[in-house]
């Protein structure tokens, strides 16, 4: 009976210890950074169970079996037509940014995405003159409008974009929109998505949310993206979700959101459709064939001077850290001047190497974020990296005119990068992004134009004023830095 008592009560720590063997074998296995497989090593030694729960809803890139083989089948027909793409629109690198050619082939390599010249693009920072260029581009559409957004929000201007959905479906004009689950859940129940649909405009959700889902994929997996694509013709891009700030998120108390798109005539427009066509396909299911062989993308005659590399990154496959490898060239590629804005700063390791090194070797390196940010945790993580930061000679600006949303980047003002992506590990590794990379100087001059605009309403963090925060402030930011490979 003894021993039977002692078996019993042996069971629960064996059931423990046969967990963390079998999920720690599978964080050791998934190649992630040091020190993201050290957290969740911890985590699942450490919350019994609780930890093994975590890491199956949080802890892998579970796409889901359907959506994992749609994506597999679509790939190779992507890749062939990028190849043929490449081929046909040849860059002349003589006159870019010495570096230009070599982060273009970084991304070519990882993501099979070709650099095409011939294109023009425009900046947009107004809210309400980028949703009525948005809204009039609509309007003149005469066959197909597609659009993409991790958060669609009722009211304002964004309203009135959704009327010209309406007016052009009923001109003939197939009208999609694609939006994230989580992050459009409101809108889809809502109002205006129900007036989309009456009226004929295709509305579909990305990676929907269920209690059965959870099973089978991981829920936190976004669709972050931010993309327009008119006729095939014009596109839109960037960090500006379908809102209208006058209407959004009022409640947090950070000021009206600071956003910035771009918009794109040219070659690079196929590639922004191409990576709607694909998203919408795994979505809806229609044939790969239909995608590359039905005329929907095209890749229409140049427009303008500028050279664009589209890249998306998309979790769970092989080129999922595209970004965080982009970055980390485009950062060793600055020999004067490297500028970033960004609402959300929780890099790695590595990143943080990248800017402080390239601080130290001369570069005028300047990273700007929002004085308020909407999470208490990013907040926490990105000043536990202030300090190391100001030490190589980094400029931390802090800007004071709302919750600067944009994520951009210039080097050298030759070179240039605006897209969805932040400088975190949730988009580094987690979320479906969209970047935009220009490698000619007269996007870059516009882009270097409206950062310094953001440097003027910033305020510098002085080194010496910051090392005189409280030992429980400095604790708590070091505390939150360790859980950052889990955020």
């Amino acid at each position: 009976m003894d021993n039977l008592h002692w078996m019993l009560a042996s069971l629960p720590v064996l059931l423990h210890v046969g967990i963390v063997l079998w999920f720690g074998a599978r964080v050791v296995m998934g190649g992630r950074p040091a020190n993201a497989t050290l957290a969740w090593l911890a985590v699942l030694a450490f919350a019994p169970y609780g930890g093994a729960i975590l890491y199956w809803l949080i802890g892998e890139h579970h796409l889901g079996a359907r959506r994992a083989a749609r994506a597999a089948e679509l790939s190779q027909p992507i890749l062939d037509l990028l190849e043929e793409v490449g081929e046909e629109h040849p860059v002349d690198w003589s006159g870019t940014h010495p570096q230009a050619l070599a982060i273009h082939r970084v991304a070519r390599k990882m993501r099979g995405a070709p650099s095409l010249p011939g294109n023009r693009l425009q900046l947009y920072s107004d809210p309400a003159a980028t949703l009525q260029a948005i809204r009039d581009d609509i309007d003149r559409a005469r066959s197909t409008c597609h659009l993409l957004f991790y958060i669609w929000h009722e009211g304002g201007e964004a309203d009135q974009v959704a009327e010209a959905l309406v007016r052009a479906t009923r001109r003939g004009v197939v009208c999609r929109v694609l939006v994230d689950y989580v992050g459009s859940k409101e809108f889809l129940a809502g109002g205006v998505a129900a007036r989309l649909r009456r009226s004929g405009v295709q509305v579909e959700d990305a990676l929907e949310v269920g209690p059965l889902r959870v099973l089978f994929q991981r829920i936190d997996l976004r669709n972050h993206r931010k993309v327009v694509v008119i006729d095939g013709e014009v596109a839109y891009t960037g960090s500006m979700n379908m809102v209208d700030p006058r209407y959004f998120k009022q409640d947090a108390k950070v000021g009206l959101w600071v956003d910035a798109m771009v918009r794109v005539q040219g070659p690079a427009v196929g590639l922004l459709n191409l990576v709607f066509l694909r998203d919408w396909e795994i979505e809806t299911e229609v044939g790969a064939e239909e995608l590359v062989e039905s005329g929907n993308v095209r890749f229409v005659e140049p427009a303008g001077d500028e050279v664009v590399q589209i890249v998306p990154s998309t979790p769970g496959v092989t080129d999922g850290q595209v970004i965080h490898e982009l970055l980390l060239k485009t950062i060793y590629s600055a020999r004067r001047e490297l500028v970033l804005t960004t609402p959300y700063f929780v890099p790695t390791d590595t990143l943080v190497h990248a800017l402080t090194t390239a601080a130290y070797s001369g570069v005028d390196v300047t990273l700007v974020v929002p004085a308020r940010v909407d999470s208490v945790l990013v907040r926490h993580a990105s000043e536990s990296t202030y300090e190391r930061l100001l030490e190589a000679g980094v400029r931390v600006m802090l800007y004071r005119g709302g919750l600067l949303h944009s994520k951009t980047l210039t080097i050298d003002g030759q070179i240039a990068m605006i897209g969805s992506t932040n400088m975190d590990m949730r988009s580094f590794y987690i979320n479906f992004e969209v970047t935009l990379f220009c490698y000619t100087a007269g996007f870059a001059r516009q882009l270097r134009s409206l950062q310094k605009g953001y440097l003027e309403d910033s305020t510098e963090l002085e080194l010496e004023a910051w090392r005189q925060r409280s030992g429980g402030r400095r604790f708590l930011q070091n505390v939150v830095r360790l859980a950052s490979p889990l955020l």
